[in-house]
């Protein structure tokens, strides 16, 4: 598909990338990976044809069809959604033209047996063949869905996409560049603007979407890449180095890679440690010098060995000490807001408990970061919400970069907030959130808006709080700082409330879920791919704003509500292995909860029989854990009886059919 050879590229006298060998075939799913700054997004510029190499040669079949989604965009605001979208049908509409104008022409002529008619004939066939074979029939539907995919509803189809953020036009990009099925799609970053129901929509399109298409992407989301990849490129020391695995099979192999490095390193330096200790010892003598002689041009002709670089994923960061809050840092009571005749969320009932970490999870604009400057009053709402005593609230929000002192460097303005032996740590600090070396002496106004969010980032994790909102706070982080963030929240011992579309970041950091939809907000107790599997199976939730025939139709085709019978063939045995597959799983739930439900209950009498001896009357752990685990089981009868219906439902679709 696209092929690269002896690829170099230097930026004055710096070498990016040297000697660079590799090849995207058909149906490769790459992910292009790297420290910032190691050439990711120049490598797709490249392979797109945006940016020439210094030397070497890219080659790309005739005809191949290249996608590309970069970072930054300019972007037009002279049409609607829909409109924009359609200009991906551009080569459709103008072979649909063409194939009119011919039919206009056979129409007009009545030579029917002259070489000229039968050769416009022949040409007519061939245009119509291959206007049906790019599914011309289907492009409206086909635009609806990618676009209700990526997270927009049918009522912001005619609206002016200057009315949208840069990062639901960035959707919009995304959306014609699939609707063009290319033969390779070059995304960078394309999750950063996606809630966690468009990445997860982005994933399966990616999978299930042409067959052939080859996909070569950057991100930072580690669940991302991981489901979506099998093959892993590294950009390290100028070098690319191919792995033919999944990222999280990559990370194991590159640090044995590593430690394989380090010992030949070690190595080496030992054995030129010798050769300049001998060279050294017997240059004057007259009976050595053949032998110093072929010494020195042993050394001269070692090529020193490279270790990849390090990062500091390693790295321990612990939230200084701080004062003790309340039992609820944060309660809501019958909490809405609303924007003139907008409601954004009405009758929010939430109480967040003292060294809780919760999410806000849904579709942007529903109203989590809304939420969140009620809970700081940065805004007006209706309701009641209090902040609980002695809370001390670390803000982290995107505006947050704008506060910053300009004239300060990077490293004064964290030295200014750092106390005590975390001073030592400055550097290092710094370097995991990719502040390393000479960055740490740049002023701070010439810094762009994400290296500003991560110096945020950094002084947030310094200041003694003990009330954490983080809005969005992965969003300029690589893999290796979002770990060393990650394992500080983990181990703060506050109360955190953190707004991310990042699975892999959420996932084992927090133990509720708060999920935003619909002018609601539901509580899900446990993790993130907990409330994942449960959405799976759950009613929908439908945005604001559809009218509630397209609502419910939309309810019933993703639940597959009772769907009509087919008249036979592919069709109904499709439908057949899809209403199985429906019914197994209902049938596994119910088995599940069915387990659980007598584990609690088995549970339930051990408690009663401890509860009942008089040495253990007063026992307040035994009573706490008597009375969480009565709740839980309550709550799995309920869930028990939906998957019960659930189960019963498909076995009557089944036996009608």
């Amino acid at each position: 598909m696209i092929s690269v050879e002896s690829l170099s590229v230097a930026f004055s006298a710096r070498p990016l990338f040297r000697d660079v060998n590799f090849v995207v075939n058909d149906r490769d799913r790459i992910a292009l990976v790297g420290k910032n700054g190691a050439g990711k997004s120049t490598l797709l510029k490249i392979l797109c044809g945006m940016q020439t190499p210094t030397s070497g040669v890219v080659s790309v079949p005739q005809g191949t069809v290249v996608g590309y989604l970069p970072q930054v965009m300019v972007l037009q605001d002279d049409t609607t959604v829909r409109q924009e979208a359609e200009k991906a049908f551009s080569d459709v509409a103008r072979l649909k033209a063409l194939v009119e104008e011919l039919e206009q022409e056979m129409s007009s002529r009545t030579d029917y047996e002259s070489e000229s008619y039968m050769a416009l004939v022949e040409r007519y066939t061939q245009e119509h063949e291959r206007y049906l074979m790019m599914g011309a029939d289907n492009c409206a539907a086909e635009l609806e869905r990618t676009l209700l995919g990526l997270g927009f509803r049918r009522d912001d189809f005619d609206r002016p996409t200057s009315e949208f953020s840069g990062g639901w036009r960035m959707r919009i990009e995304l959306a014609k560049i699939l609707l063009r099925h290319p033969d390779v799609l070059l995304l960078d970053e394309p999750t950063n603007h996606l809630d966690i129901e468009s990445i997860r929509w982005l994933e399966k399109e990616l999978l299930t979407g042409k067959p052939s298409t080859a996909v070569v992407l950057v991100s930072h989301d580690r669940a991302f890449i991981n489901n979506v990849t099998s093959r892993t490129l590294e950009i390290s020391c100028g070098r690319v180095i191919d792995y033919k695995v999944k990222y999280d099979e990559y990370v194991t192999l590159r640090r044995e890679r590593r430690e394989q490095q380090l010992r030949a390193y070690e190595n080496q330096q030992k054995e030129i440690a010798d050769m300049k200790a001998f060279i050294e010892r017997f240059r004057y003598q007259a009976t050595k010098a053949v032998q110093v002689q072929q010494k020195v041009k042993q050394l001269e002709k070692i090529v020193p060995i490279e270790v990849d670089e390090v990062d500091n994923s390693a790295l321990h960061l612990k939230f200084p000490p701080c004062l003790r809050s309340g039992d609820f840092p944060v309660i809501c009571e019958d909490v809405a807001k609303s924007y003139g005749p907008h409601n954004v969320f009405r009758g929010v009932n939430l109480s967040i408990r003292r060294g809780e970490k919760v999410a806000f999870v849904g579709r942007n604009g529903e109203g989590k970061s809304t939420l969140v400057k009620c809970i700081m009053g940065e805004i007006p709402f209706d309701g009641h919400l209090k902040v609980g005593h002695n809370v001390q609230i670390g803000y982290f929000a995107q505006n947050q970069a704008q506060l910053l002192d300009e004239s300060l460097t990077v490293f004064q303005t964290i030295d200014n907030v750092a106390k005590g032996d975390i001073r030592l740590k400055i550097n290092d600090i710094l370097g995991a959130f990719m502040f390393g070396g000479e960055e740490s002496d740049k002023k701070v106004k010439v810094l762009s808006g994400g290296e500003r969010s991560r110096l945020a980032m950094i002084r947030l994790l310094l200041e003694p709080v003990n009330l954490l909102i983080l809005d969005e706070p992965t969003n300029h982080l690589d893999m290796a700082s979002k770990d060393v963030l990650k394992e500080a929240i983990r181990a703060f011992d506050g109360t955190a409330i953190i707004v991310s579309h990042d699975r892999e970041f959420l996932d084992g950091l927090v133990s509720k879920v708060y999920e935003f939809g619909g002018g609601k907000v539901r509580e899900f107790l446990g993790g993130i791919y907990d409330w994942i599997r449960k959405g799976e199976s759950a009613p929908v939730v439908m945005p604001q704003g559809q009218s509630d025939h397209v609502a419910a139709k939309e309810v019933e085709q993703r639940k597959n509500v009772a769907p009509q019978k087919s008249a036979g063939g592919a069709e109904g045995w499709a439908a057949h292995k899809e209403q199985q597959k429906l019914l197994r799983k209902a049938e596994r739930a119910v088995e599940e909860s069915e387990r659980k439900i007598s584990d609690m209950e088995r549970r339930l009498k051990e408690l009663d029989a401890l509860l009942m001896k008089p040495e253990n009357a007063s026992d307040m752990t035994l009573v706490t854990e008597y009375t969480s685990t009565k709740e839980a089981l309550d709550k799995e009868v309920e869930r028990w009886e939906k998957f019960s219906e659930e189960m019963e439902r498909c076995k009557e679709i089944k036996d009608e059919r």
